[in-house]
């Protein structure tokens, strides 16, 4: 035999080229981050407000005034201590606020997946 003959049915042509589709697919839509840029904010907004909370506590002597002595110490003191509370209570309520936003984010992550 030689190497010209194809056996019987087999044929020397191609294959048919594959048919593109009417129209091609549409292109992916960009993620938009609006979650992102919340979460962002809302970052910036806590640090700026612990910022100054810390900055407003104990340069304010005038509520002090007229005091002299171990008063005027007590005075001194319990307004730092206001302030470290009051700050506390700020980065309290900053984590509270995280973690509620990330169980929405999470559930909302949740129910889009397929």
């Amino acid at each position: 035999m030689s190497k010209e003959f194809q056996g019987w049915g087999q044929s020397t042509a191609h294959p048919p080229a594959a048919v593109p589709d009417p129209k091609p697919p549409p292109a992916p839509r960009k993620p938009r981050r609006v979650f992102m840029w919340t979460f962002l904010a809302v970052q910036a907004l806590f640090l700026v407000w612990v910022i100054t909370g810390a900055a407003s506590g104990g340069s304010d002597d005038s509520l002090c005034q007229g005091l002299t002595g171990q008063d005027y110490q007590t005075c001194v003191d319990a307004g730092t201590a206001g302030t470290a509370i009051g700050v506390g209570l700020i980065i309290a309520f900053w984590a509270a606020v995280d973690i509620i936003m990330v169980g929405t984010w999470a559930v909302v992550r949740l129910a889009r997946r397929r």
